[in-house]
């Protein structure tokens, strides 16, 4: 089975202090941390997975600069076979679509039984992917917690819905799916790995290369742009409710009712 990951390059939320930048409508990204979208990563592994049990490819796929790179190695230590960097100064400022819209152009030019995102990346809009299966008209479905081969044309997707509650869908191969956190256990990338793949050719394809049109995609092509970014303002303090069980459903109860939730 031939599989594409779409992967991203993003802030690491562990090891960064966020403040705005002077515009007020990003993040002051020159000191940050960055690392594999946590989604995503979930995502590879499946990939990963899969073909351990299947057999075929893992192909990684990010949009973003020459730093992106590191993302790409990083999944081919961890198991993925092959990295693709796409990667054009005429991509920067591009919304959902125009992302969406970049990895179509490569994947078109590859033959994929099965396309894999993260549910979302740092942005969190969650997109890219049902976008992306729109764009190539195929099969989609999101927020993805579990997988299984059914054949070389079938696959049974499990998905998270409201409520708590879990559906299974059949789903006829090529399709997109969205994958969700906790799939499984992502395995650990050691030094080795890193190293194996460190001088391993990345191919880099810029707007030339795939066939786009540099004014439909970037701030230029962009629909969407975001003109502010703040942090909320805080509210007063939670009241700690102190005494035996009973004594603190009575106070929750009286205060409650003070608000007029209770008659």
């Amino acid at each position: 089975m031939e599989i594409l990951v779409c992967v991203k390059r993003v802030p690491d939320t562990a090891e960064n202090e966020f403040q705005l930048n002077s515009a007020g409508n990003d993040l002051e990204r020159d000191d940050l941390v960055y690392s594999v979208n946590e989604w995503d990563n979930y995502a590879v592994e499946e990939a990963i997975q899969i073909v351990d049990n299947v057999g075929g490819n893992v192909t990684v796929v990010t949009v973003g600069d020459s730093e992106s790179e590191e993302v790409l190695r990083r999944e081919m230590a961890m198991g993925a076979n092959n990295g693709i960097l796409l990667s054009d100064d005429a991509f920067e400022g591009s919304d959902g679509k125009g992302i969406a819209s970049i990895l179509k152009a490569e994947i078109e030019k590859g033959k994929y039984d099965l396309i894999m995102t993260g549910a979302q990346a740092d942005a969190a809009a969650g997109q890219v992917g049902g976008m992306l299966a729109a764009m190539l008209d195929l099969p989609y479905a999101s927020l993805v917690n579990k997988i299984e081969v059914e054949s070389d044309t079938k696959i049974k997707v499990g998905r998270e819905i409201e409520g708590g509650n879990q559906e299974m869908n059949e789903i006829e191969l090529p399709c997109v799916l969205s994958i969700q956190t906790g799939i499984n256990e992502p395995r650990y990338v050691g030094i080795r790995g890193i190293r194996k793949v460190a001088q391993v050719e990345i191919p880099v394809k810029d707007a030339a290369a795939l066939g786009i049109d540099p004014s439909s995609v970037g701030d230029a092509g962009a629909k969407v742009k975001r003109v502010d970014y703040f942090v909320p303002v805080l509210g007063e303090g939670a009241e700690m409710l102190e005494g035996s069980t009973d004594e603190i459903i009575k106070q929750l109860i009286e205060r409650i009712k003070s608000k007029g939730g209770l008659a």
